[in-house]
């Protein structure tokens, strides 16, 4: 059977093809160390873990649950953003759950995109952006993110080619993989050119607590949710990734018309799931706080390894990575990494598959026990 031609647009998604060969090395007999992919290691708070194992017992529980997610878990995400990002959103029209943020980029592609519309993606960026917009047939323009410019998008050279077409502009602040930081004057620039080109903004905001004391979401801005939504995740800050709970945000026309997408492609949140969520999302600044005090001594120790590597690095950086530059005279990031898997068994990101612009940049994660980082140092 023939598959259908969007097929042809996407590749395999290259953590996927990847990590299939580190684990054939890995069955191989070879001591892989996987920095990687940013897949929390660690475990959510034992009360995240309580409030769904209690709430499997609940009548009910293992029914068809709402598309809009319970009344509990909408309301836990408005207060969630009210208390954190000081941004007051309706619980019950201007909020989504989604089962992971990386199925919002999905719903929103698909309820906004037409055939032959153009999507803003930036470079580097996440590769889904780039992949789905392929599979709605829509068509991927970039814009490049540069280190000079702090990676944020350059609205002068924007406001320079043909927008006519374009209907979404992707965001990812703080920024992945690069871990830059927004501002509020950026935010603002940001929607006023969305607003004067018709275009929806939405920011992917999955890593604000990680090695980060100040909250910024684009909803902050005035008028923002004309043109714009957020996406957010509990998989990052919550060490609940695989348990697939995120967010989409943003005035109810926008909602709606994500949720009519959603609607036809599940049957709703597990119960169980979604009331670990709302015990998640009560969960005051001590969680973070211990989260980000061993992530600092591991980024501490990456630092160390990055620095043996002759790589170097923006300190101010945050979030769940560390991005750095190759040494001078080294050209080719996958060549780079792929020496080190094949000598030192050890994998890390290469810069490409985020874009060409991450080309000279490999990244690493910091989901790595501090004594597998400290393992790798003395291998180098």
């Amino acid at each position: 059977m023939e598959v259908a031609k969007r097929l042809h647009t996407v590749e395999e998604y290259y953590f996927s093809k990847k990590l299939r060969e580190v684990r054939g090395l890995m069955a191989a007999g070879k001591p892989i160390i996987n920095m990687g992919i940013g897949s929390p290691d660690l475990v959510p708070a034992p009360q995240v873990i309580e409030a769904m194992q209690s709430a499997a017992l609940e009548q009910g529980a293992h029914q068809y649950q709402s598309y809009q997610g319970i009344p509990e878990l909408r309301q836990g995400i408005a207060d969630f953003y009210k208390k954190h990002f000081k941004v007051t959103v309706n619980a019950d029209t201007e909020v989504l759950p989604l089962m992971g943020s990386k199925e919002g980029i999905m719903h929103i592609s698909m309820a906004f995109l037409n055939e032959g519309d153009e999507v803003l993606i930036p470079n580097p960026g996440y590769p889904t952006y780039t992949s789905v917009t392929k599979l709605v047939l829509a068509k991927p323009v970039y814009y490049n993110l540069q280190a000079e410019t702090n990676w944020f998008p350059d609205i002068e050279a924007l406001e320079k080619r043909d927008l006519s077409k374009v209907k979404i502009m992707w965001l990812s602040y703080p920024h992945m993989p690069t871990g830059a930081k927004a501002t509020t004057e950026m935010f603002e620039k940001l929607v006023a050119f969305a607003k004067k080109h018709q275009i929806l903004l939405v920011n992917d905001n999955p890593y604000s607590f990680v090695l980060n004391e100040e909250q910024l979401s684009i909803l902050t801005v005035a008028g923002a949710k004309e043109v714009a939504v957020e996406l957010n995740s509990l998989s990052k800050s919550f060490n609940m990734a695989g348990w697939r709970v995120g967010m989409v945000l943003g005035n109810a026309e926008h909602i709606s018309a994500i949720l009519k997408v959603k609607s036809n492609m599940d049957s709703g949140m597990f119960y169980s799931v979604q009331k670990g969520a709302v015990a998640a999302l009560k969960l005051e600044k001590e969680w973070f706080d211990k989260l980000n005090t061993i992530y600092t001594k591991r980024k501490k120790l990456i630092l160390e390894l990055v620095e043996k590597l002759g790589c170097t690095y923006d300190s101010d950086a945050v979030g769940m990575f560390v991005w750095c530059k190759l040494p001078a005279g080294i050209t080719s990031s996958e060549a780079f990494i792929d020496s080190i898997l094949y000598e030192k068994d050890l994998f890390i990101t290469p810069g490409t598959i985020f874009g060409d612009m991450g080309e000279g940049y490999i990244r690493f994660s910091l989901c790595v026990p501090e004594e597998k980082i400290q393992e790798a140092i003395s291998r180098f």
